[in-house]
């Protein structure tokens, strides 16, 4: 089952070159954190351009449990009335947060330094992935968590009554951990101290600016070292949501693959915290190049053409890399199994804990698709086949498991697109997750995607 409805087998069949303009939604990093600050604020925050996939619904009904008003007046418009920081009422009933990492580690750190408790659950993936790396430095405040064995969801956290400010090194580059730990920060006094070795996307630290809070960030040879003073009034803010890299990465990578292609992504954030695909896609040799570079929100924003690249080259990603675009590395392979010689990723141990183990994942159905591909705990390979004429390229025919992670249907469904041979998906339900236009879009721009009971028809 998909994590809000029926399973959905779907089948993406080759298709002719992909052209037109894809208008990809909003950033799911920053409509999550648009609604959970516009809930901790004093007054009505104002949103255009929100997510309206499962993921960022689920934060909403989330805010309204715990006490703010969350109001939609047409697609993408928001409006939130916020309850201040510390002002979260306790929910009446458990929170569901479907398949969301970021919105339940979000949420979370946000309600751990006040008095209420609260509980939280998922769909069968979500429960499977860790979070004692949340419920751990949550503790260091005074919050106490109870569930499941090995800190997994079913899990009920009660906030400290008197929280403590802490010091806090982020043991794994994960924006989701360091973003917890700064909300809970709000409501604690004096300073909050999070250090990363390893910088991860700063969506949370320029919008806590932007709502008022005092935060700064200071590189040392300890790392990112980033101070948030706690229980500021946050001031409620007009945000107008840039679009999502994530999901632009799909449209890009396909017109990249697909003969004769020629696509217009507009208006993609490029905070360089996130944008590390589209660099590396360069570094492959990829025809993607940014235009009207412009800046929206505080957020650097372009629009990507990105055209069919029959020469591009396996390289070696640089680790450093890895998180700006650890969300990227799926749909980063099936673009590496068009490209001549060996495309190697390391530094990645975190593809085992998302919503699915992703390393495994693509590396199982590129195998059976035709694709070499070598992996280890924290690294993989794949040897790509240029098409060539009649030669090379991926043979596909396979139908491939979806493991409920939309990146990997996806990206599994654009490889479909530029195979020798259709390829399938057993559940593209939780797409809509994260983008749930994904079809239509694709499909507008000349995909061959069909349901199984379309497919047989």
């Amino acid at each position: 089952m998909s994590a809000h409805g029926p399973t959905i087998p779907m089948t993406s069949f080759p298709c002719g070159p992909l052209t037109g303009t894809a208008e990809v939604p909003g950033d799911k990093s920053i409509s999550h954190r648009a609604l959970i600050l516009g809930a901790m604020s004093v007054g009505e925050t104002k949103i255009t351009g929100l997510l309206e996939g499962q993921d960022v619904l689920d934060t909403a009904k989330a805010m309204q449990a715990f006490g703010a008003q969350v109001t939609h007046h047409g697609p993408g418009a928001w409006t939130v009335s916020g309850v201040g920081v510390g002002g979260f009422a306790e929910p009446d009933q458990v929170i569901d947060c479907g398949n969301s990492g970021t919105g339940v580690r979000l949420i979370m750190g946000t309600m751990a330094t006040s008095p209420i408790s609260a509980t939280f659950t998922g769909d069968a993936s979500l429960n499977k992935r860790p979070m004692a790396r949340i419920t751990d430095p949550l503790a260091l405040f005074g919050a106490v968590a109870h569930g499941r064995s090995g800190g997994r969801l079913p899990l009920t956290i009660t906030g400290a009554a008197d929280p403590v400010p802490v010091r806090y090194t982020t043991p794994m580059p994960s924006a989701q951990v360091k973003s917890a730990v700064l909300l809970a920060g709000l409501n604690a006094p004096g300073q909050t101290v999070v250090i990363e070795k390893e910088a991860t996307r700063d969506h949370t630290e320029r919008m806590l600016e932007g709502f008022g809070a005092e935060i700064t960030t200071e590189e040392t040879d300890e790392g990112r070292v980033i101070t948030l003073t706690g229980q500021p009034e946050l001031k409620p803010q007009t945000i107008a949501v840039p679009r999502d890299p994530s999901s632009a990465a799909f449209p890009v990578c396909a017109a990249l693959i697909v003969p004769g292609s020629d696509v217009l992504v507009p208006g993609i954030g490029l905070n360089p915290t996130r944008a590390g695909l589209f660099y590396t896609l360069q570094d492959m040799g990829a025809d993607l190049t940014f235009e009207n570079m412009r800046e929206e929100g505080g957020e650097p924003v372009a629009d990507l053409r990105a055209k069919y690249s029959p020469d591009m080259k396996g390289i070696n990603v640089p680790p450093e890399r890895a998180a700006s675009m650890i969300d990227e590395y799926p749909i980063l392979s099936v673009v590496a199994a068009f490209a001549e010689g060996v495309t190697v990723m390391q530094g990645v141990k975190e593809l085992r804990v998302k919503e699915s183990d992703r390393i495994e994942a693509m590396a199982s159905g590129l195998r059976a698709a035709g694709v070499p591909v070598e992996d280890g705990p924290d690294w993989w390979n794949v040897t790509g086949s240029p098409r060539r004429g009649n030669a090379g390229g991926v043979p596909g025919g396979v139908t491939c498991a979806s493991h409920l992670d939309h990146r990997i249907a996806m990206s599994f469904l654009i490889l479909g697109m530029a195979a020798d041979q259709p390829v399938s998906v057993d559940d593209g339900g939780p797409i809509a997750t994260s983008f749930p236009i994904f079809e239509g879009l694709m499909g507008g721009l000349g995909a061959d995607l069909r349901r199984t009971e379309d497919a047989a028809a």
